[in-house]
Order: structure tokens, then C-alpha cells, then sequence
């Protein structure tokens, strides 16, 4: 049984490893966009409900500090309720947007799967029997696991927090900008001194982890 155990993880080790080592080129991303082609409504659908997820996530601080002048400036209560009233609107429009921002997300995903491993399981079945030879199955198996669930993941996760991200940065330097351009230009002069620590710290995180 400690033998089985030991060979198991031996694979699995031998399959991420060899993941790591293959780079994710621009050839490999327009591959996987023309399965992604079928499933454009979709996609459009979703990064649609990301940008207005983020934007709505911009709106609910704006609001709460509008809430806090009103109470500082002694507005009429009825103004305070009305901006805490449109603030629990907004979170409970956030929670329903993102089920079925997630239900999007899995449903491309799946199809994603679908298609990319029946393409790869169906170029196998054609392949010379001198290539199951010299191929190790590790990574055959790693070719429709890990490399298709890769494939996945940069759409329905990458993309869609590349573009709600920058949405949401965009939008709040707006905002930042508007409530006062001074405090905005010292936040940005001084996020490299919390950005490079934090992205040199995680690439030594990222390779302790290749290493374990």
C-alpha cells in the first residue's frame, strides 16, 4: 500500500513539474481562444456582469462616505436613510450578480473542459503507436488534466479578474481624483514601496513552493 502511495505521488510530482516547465505562450492563448469562439455570448454575458460588479463595488464606499458627511453636516434623517437604504440595495444586487456571475463562470468552464478534452482524447486515439512508446503516460494524463483545467481557469478566472480589476482601479482613481488630486498623487508615489516588497516576497513564496 506504501508502495502504490509512494508511486502515486512520484506521478503527480513528475506532472506538475513538467507543467512548470512548459511556458503559456501567445500561440498556446489563440488556441485556446478558438474554443472559447463557441461560448463568445456567454463570455460576453459574463465579463459584462464584471465590470458592473466592480463598478458597484466602487459605489458602496462612495456611499457610505456620503453617509458620513450627511451625519457630520446635520442633514435631515430621511437623507441618511435613504443612501444606507441604496447601500443594501447595492450589496444585495452585488450577492445576485455574482450567482449568476458563478453560474456563468462554471458553465463556460465546463464547456471549456468538454471541448478541450474531447479535441486532445480524440488527436491521441489517432497517434502512431511509436508515440504511446516513447510518451510517458503521466504526460498524456497531465495533457488532459492539468494542462485543459489551465486552459479553463484563464477564462473563466484570469479574465474576468484582469477585467474587473482594472475596472475597479480605473473607477476608484477617478473617484480619488475627484475628492482630491493631492492625496491621490502621494497614494501613487507611494505605492512602490508596498508593491515591490510584496511581489519580490511572492516570487520566492512561488519558487519555495516548485520546490516542495
Amino acid at each position: 500500500m506504501d508502495m502504490e502511495v509512494t508511486a502515486w505521488m512520484s506521478l503527480h510530482h513528475a506532472m506538475n513539474a513538467e507543467q512548470d516547465r512548459r511556458p503559456f505562450s501567445r500561440a498556446t492563448l489563440r488556441r485556446i481562444a478558438a474554443f472559447a469562439r463557441p461560448h463568445r455570448q456567454q463570455l460576453a454575458k459574463f465579463l459584462l456582469l464584471s465590470v458592473f460588479t466592480a463598478a458597484l463595488a466602487v459605489a458602496t464606499p462612495v456611499l457610505a462616505g456620503r453617509v458620513v458627511n450627511a451625519i457630520v453636516d446635520g442633514a435631515e434623517p430621511r437623507v441618511v436613510v435613504v443612501i444606507s437604504v441604496l447601500i443594501a440595495v447595492i450589496a444585495l444586487l452585488e450577492a445576485a450578480l455574482g450567482i449568476v456571475s458563478r453560474w456563468l463562470s462554471a458553465s463556460i468552464g465546463e464547456g471549456l473542459i468538454l471541448d478541450l478534452r474531447t479535441t486532445v482524447f480524440d488527436h491521441v486515439q489517432r497517434m502512431p503507436v511509436a508515440f504511446f512508446t516513447r510518451t510517458r503516460t503521466g504526460a498524456l494524463v497531465s495533457r488532459l488534466n492539468n494542462d485543459v483545467i489551465g486552459a479553463q481557469r484563464a477564462f473563466s478566472d484570469t479574465l474576468s479578474g484582469v477585467v474587473s480589476n482594472v475596472v475597479a482601479l480605473a473607477l476608484t482613481l477617478a473617484v480619488m481624483l475627484s475628492l482630491s488630486w493631492q492625496i491621490t498623487l502621494l497614494a501613487l508615489l507611494l505605492l512602490p514601496v508596498f508593491v515591490l516588497p510584496a511581489r519580490r516576497m511572492g516570487s520566492r513564496l512561488a519558487g519555495l513552493q516548485r520546490e516542495a
